[in-house]
């Protein structure tokens, strides 16, 4: 790994300006459990790109809209839903996608109108997590597959692979905890991303999330020079 100022980061951003002319556009999501680091690395490639002068937008799910918004209430425990787990995730799962439709739709920020305009758009979360964590089966994966399979594919999905016992370790400090941040469950979404991103035909991009933050941003900007 070479940090900023050495020969190898700025042979790279040489590299990604030759490229900028087909980096532009291009929607780069970012996965992994809780814990693993999405929102740091989805804001160091966010800051990377507009350090190198190449038009990016940054965003993540559930969204800043009103219906992103009232999951986070939900999360929170501000909105009481039921207390029936299965019937609480498709209820999520539900959300998930109206959310996610206006996530990419409405006319005011929506990615399709962002990516149109020739910009960048990196995303924390987006459907893989519906995938992974409203599902146990593989009949319930199935009905998430149907349920956001109209949606736009990114062009670029990085998975990051952490260890539970690491997310656990980082999430101990957070002063809130959401309904997901449990070793039980971090241990079920874990299984279910690989089981997703065995089944995914789309491309994707694993690096193992336990690794110093400037390593593993180094390994997704080599990641989106390959597109």
């Amino acid at each position: 790994m070479k940090l900023k100022g050495s020969l190898e980061y700025f042979t790279n951003t040489a590299t990604l300006l030759k490229r900028s002319y087909s980096m532009y556009g291009k929607f780069i999501v970012i996965e992994g459990i809780d814990g693993a680091g999405t929102t740091t690395q989805s804001e160091m490639l966010f800051d990377y790109f507009i350090c190198q002068n190449i038009k990016s937008h940054l965003t993540y799910e559930p969204s800043s809209g009103p219906i992103g918004n009232l999951i986070r209430e939900i999360f929170k425990g501000r909105i009481l839903v039921t207390n029936d787990e299965l019937l609480f995730d498709k209820q999520l799962a539900y959300l998930f996608a109206a959310d996610r439709h206006d996530h990419l739709y409405n006319p005011i920020d929506g990615i399709e109108n962002i990516l149109s305009q020739n910009i960048n758009v990196i995303c924390t979360r987006y459907f893989f997590s519906s995938y992974v964590y409203h599902s146990r089966t593989k009949k319930e994966r199935e009905f998430l597959y149907n349920l956001n399979k109209e949606f736009r594919k990114p062009d670029l999905i990085i998975y990051l692979d952490n260890p539970i016992e690491v997310s656990m370790e980082r999430m101990s400090n957070r002063m809130v905890k959401d309904t997901y941040e449990n070793f039980r469950k971090l241990k079920q979404v874990k299984d279910n991303y690989d089981t997703v991103i065995e089944e995914y035909n789309g491309n994707v991009t694993r690096i193992l999330a336990d690794q110093p933050v400037n390593i593993i941003h180094q390994k997704i900007v080599n990641a989106v020079l390959s597109l």
